[in-house]
């Protein structure tokens, strides 16, 4: 069974039930400030450490003398605008005491479903992590209709981890676990302590059961299993509501293991082989050699490009015999990398009028 001490890159699920008390409405600084030195602690130890934070709806709508029953789209809308800068701040603050830089990302179901956005969001995550910076996600409510609203932020979770490549994904909640019904309800419900398989008996024992503040009940951390395991992630449910929750789960504190179906880089890499090529790219025997030693693909690597393509598309890659060595997602479209094929990459930026975005394909995103 997986521990959080074999996490490379966890991401970690924040609901607003545990960020903001329920009765005052006021952020929970000292539990906070808790969670914080854990974070401290796995980056510590070289974890790679991404939040999914809820809490700006419920923190604006206090500052706003909202109502406690359902919010309209627009109050939603306004509340989080409010709520979100204190947020923020909360996290700033609380990561700045220990040295380590906040970075707030905003995102909505589009960025994940359009995959230029997916590509430009796996970029940034990439490059934040690589900077020493703390990723703070959110879904961006003061924008995001229905239509592109994830709804709640155990999924978006999981797409985050999905999307980064995270190898664990843990979902703090009001519950110590999936049960087989409701624990407040059943008291013979009992907890799993590992899931190796989303079955359809699995499915429903799910009950509805919502908190207060927050809009994620069981079936929703279901779907967010379903497409962390799916993608290669190992995913936990355990209890948030304590001082210190990822060092009291690695003390051993109940949870529910959902076990991933496979690595998260061979799913990504089979997902990438499986798209229908929009172009291709023929290589030199240097380049050829260098990608079978599973580097990236170099525009001075490149020496001609053919077909119509954007940035974000899979292009074929092949050698000057015509030989298929594989396909990746490129970071340029076809007609700047045609204008930078067999350049190096310092002599980029004096062709495109922009600096080079590293490697025309990197190897995270080629397979072969």
């Amino acid at each position: 069974m997986a521990t959080v001490t074999d996490a490379k890159r966890l991401v970690i699920k924040i609901g607003s039930a545990l960020l903001v008390d329920r009765v005052t409405g006021a952020l929970r600084a000292e539990w906070l400030r808790a969670l914080i030195e854990d974070v401290v602690g796995l980056r510590a130890r070289g974890t790679d450490v991404i939040l999914v934070s809820s809490g700006s709806i419920a923190l604006g709508r206090r500052v706003l003398n909202l109502p406690q029953s359902v919010l309209t789209l627009e109050q939603s809308q306004a509340a989080a605008a409010v709520g979100q800068i204190r947020l923020a701040g909360a996290y700033d603050a609380a990561l700045a005491a220990h040295g380590l830089t906040a970075a707030q990302v905003l995102v909505t179901l589009e960025d994940s479903t359009d995959r230029r956005r997916y590509l430009n969001s796996r970029a940034t995550l990439e490059q934040l992590l690589r900077l020493g910076a703390v990723p703070i996600v959110n879904e961006n409510d003061t924008v995001a209709t229905d239509e592109i609203r994830y709804g709640d932020n155990d999924r978006l979770a999981a797409q985050v981890a999905v999307t980064a490549g995270a190898d664990q994904l843990i979902l703090l909640s009001d519950v110590d676990g999936f049960y087989s019904a409701n624990p407040t309800q059943d008291p013979t419900a009992r907890r799993f302590d590992v899931v190796a398989a989303i079955t359809p008996e699995i499915e429903a024992m799910a009950g509805d059961a919502v908190s207060g503040l927050s809009k994620g009940g069981m079936k929703t951390k279901l779907m967010a299993a379903k497409t962390a395991t799916a993608g290669g992630c190992v995913m936990a449910i355990t209890q948030g509501d304590v001082l210190h929750p990822i060092r009291t789960l690695e003390e051993g504190a109940a949870a529910t293991w959902f076990l991933a179906q496979g690595d998260p880089q061979q799913k990504r890499k089979a997902w990438i082989a499986a798209m229908k090529p929009k172009g291709r790219v023929i290589v030199d025997a240097g380049a050829a050699r260098a990608l079978a030693a599973g580097s990236s693909l170099l525009a001075a690597g490149v020496t001609e490009v053919a077909g119509r393509f954007g940035r974000g598309d899979p292009v074929e890659v092949a050698d000057e015999a015509g030989r298929v060595l594989g396909q990746g997602l490129t970071r340029y479209d076809a007609a700047d990398a045609e204008r930078i094929k067999r350049l190096r990459s310092d002599q980029i930026e004096a062709v495109l009028g922009y600096p080079a975005r590293g490697p025309l394909m990197h190897r995270d995103d080629m397979a072969f």
